[in-house]
Formats: structure tokens, sequence, C-alpha cells
């Protein structure tokens, strides 16, 4: 008679998960407010969209739900190499509540998806905190997820990791991009990285053509390699959430968008229209030190930098001319670095950098 066999000796551990349940539910609970139901062992998550009592107040006419999922792409093989699983949770929020942002939606709730190898409570505990740091920083709730542990179809170590958001937005306050004109302005807001794009190409740079070691101090950029690709993508929520609600009658906002994978020269297009072009002036920020050590390390031309890379300005907002300085204003107060980079003319639907 055959041995008999155990789910954990085929590679998955039900006690393991059990112990993650219990390590991630204080960072699950953080992100929390009064319009999450709990049900005790419910099997999804519930969310209300209006809420009625006087002092959390918080009802909708006309809403439009608006929904988006992304993952941090291969950031994560750096995470591993580094053993640091926390930033790249962040990540993963923001890449999906700032592509909501962009049609002026606020982001109400987040669900994770997490598969690995072999589960390790601990390291997924580090992964749930930066999820739910990142949805602090968006205002959302982590309202569930799921984690699957796979050996057959991940190898020892590896791991990857999706998001899903869902937003809501009165349907006479979305972003569409719709009137934008000549003479418009475009400010962008600062990154902090390289965010979550092109590390396919960073990675062959670094770690297979240069060979650093993950740990290696580079002094240009005052920090180990590591330490810089691993800075997490910035979550502009509260204040693009905060310039929305300022201008919420006069409607100078007339289109934004994420700077993520093609950079600036592929990410405005979407939103400009076939008529239009954007000039950016790239005398007017500051590249931070990790795109110019990256771009000699390659050697990679300075073209291929602005279709890969978001070159240190991580999202875009168009306006009325006549509010440009009211609004980069606002942004600096709430702490944000706006930069005026440019005007909208007469186009074919491109952005000419100069």
């Amino acid at each position: 008679m055959a041995k008999k066999i155990t789910y954990q000796q085929a590679g998955v551990d039900i006690d393991a998960n059990d112990r993650m349940v219990d390590l991630i539910s204080d960072n699950v609970k953080r992100t929390h407010g009064p319009r999450v139901i709990h049900l005790h062992n419910s099997f999804a998550g519930l969310f209300r969209l209006d809420y009625n009592e006087k002092l959390f107040k918080k009802n909708y006419r006309n809403p439009v739900l608006v929904a988006c999922t992304d993952g941090v792409g291969t950031k994560i093989k750096v995470a591993s190499m580094m053993g640091q699983f926390g930033t790249v949770g962040i990540d993963l929020v923001a890449m999906s509540v700032n592509d909501m942002l962009v049609q002026g939606a606020e982001p109400l709730f987040f669900l994770d998806y997490i598969a690995v190898n072999k589960l390790k409570p601990q390291e997924i505990n580090q992964m749930v905190a930066g999820i739910s740091q990142g949805c602090c920083l968006a205002n959302c709730a982590l309202l569930g997820g799921e984690t699957a542990e796979m050996p057959g179809l991940y190898r020892r170590g590896e791991f990857d990791l999706a998001g899903f958001a869902v937003g809501v937005v009165e349907k006479e306050r979305l972003v569409t991009g719709d009137n934008i004109e000549v003479g418009d302005s475009v400010i962008g807001l600062a990154g902090s990285g390289l965010h979550s794009n092109g590390y396919s190409l960073v990675r062959q740079i670094c770690f297979e053509q240069a060979r650093l070691d993950i740990n290696q101090p580079i002094d240009e950029l005052g920090e180990t390699i590591g330490q810089a690709l691993l800075r997490p993508t910035r979550i502009y929520v509260k204040a693009i959430v905060s310039l929305l609600k300022k201008y919420r009658v006069k409607k100078v906002v007339k289109a934004m968008a994420h700077i993520t994978g093609g950079g600036l020269v592929g990410n405005i297009p979407r939103v400009i229209g076939d008529s239009l072009d954007v000039v950016l002036h790239k005398d007017k920020w500051a590249v931070p030190p990790i795109f110019s050590y990256l771009q000699q390390l390659g050697p990679i031309d300075e073209e291929e930098m602005y279709r890969v890379f978001n070159m240190g300005i991580g999202y875009i907002i168009i306006v009325r001319p006549k509010f440009t300085r009211s609004i980069m204003t606002h942004l600096r107060r709430v702490g944000e670095k706006p930069c005026f980079l440019g005007k909208v003319k007469r186009g074919s639907g491109k952005v000419e950098i100069r």
C-alpha cells in the first residue's frame, strides 16, 4: 500500500497561511474607514458607496465607478535581491491609484494578489505592510486579497504581485481631456526616481552587463544601487484630490497623465488628442541622478531614456493658463514640487522635448 501524502509534502503549507493571516490583520484593518462593513469570516470585502451618518456623511448624485489593475513588474526581482519586500507593496498601490486619478476618480478600496513559490509569513507581512502604507497614502481601504502558494509554477524565491483598485467620480467631474486648447499650461509633479518602469533594462545594465553588487555604494547617488532602485513610486492622490476639490466649480484641470512605461513621450499623447502637441522644456526641471547614472552606465541614447523612463516627472497636469500660478501655489502648500514644463500647441498628438 502506497504511503499517504499530504498537501504540505506537495509544497503547500496551510498552517503557514493561517500564521500569515494573523500577522497581516493589523495592517489590513488600519486602512479601514467607516464605510467598510465588517462581516466575520466573509468570503468578500464589503464597502458602502453612500454613507449617511452625520459625522462621515458622503453621498453621490451620479457616481461613475473607475477600476484599475496593475503589477510591479520586474522591480520585484530587485526586492528579492535586497531581501526587502515592503516598498514594492507601495509601488503596487501606486500603479493603480495614480492611473484612476487621471480621470479625476478618488480611490475607494484596493485588493491584492500575491503569488509565491513558498509561503513565508514574515515576507508576506512585509509586502502587506507596504500595501497598507500605500493605501493609507491613497486614502483607500485595503479591502481584501489573496495569497497563492504555487511551488509547481514559481521557482524557489520567486513571487509576483498584482493589485486591483476601485474608485469613484461624479460623472460631471470626470477629467477627459476633451476641452484641451492651444496655449494650455503643462505642470509636472516630481517623481521619486524610477518608480516602477524600465526595470528589465535597468537590471540588464546594472547586474548582467556592469555586474554590480546590489549593496554596492554608488558615489554619484550617495547610496547603494539597491536603495536607489527600490525607492517606491510616489502616490499623488491626496494632492490631486485636494486640487480638484479646490477648483470644483471652475474646472481648471483639463487633463492629467500618470507617467509610467513609455515615459513623457508615450503617456501624454494619450490625453491630448490627434490635433495638438505638447512642448516640454528640459531646463524646467532637474533630472534625478539615477537617470544620468544609468544613461552613462548603459550607455543609453537620450531619446531612449525619455521613451522608457519618467526622467523625474511622475505626473502631468494640463490646466487653463490663467490659473497656472495659483495651481502651483496650491500644490506646494500640500507638499508637492510642481514645475511649469511647457505649453500645448497645434500639432498631431506628439510630445516635443526641447
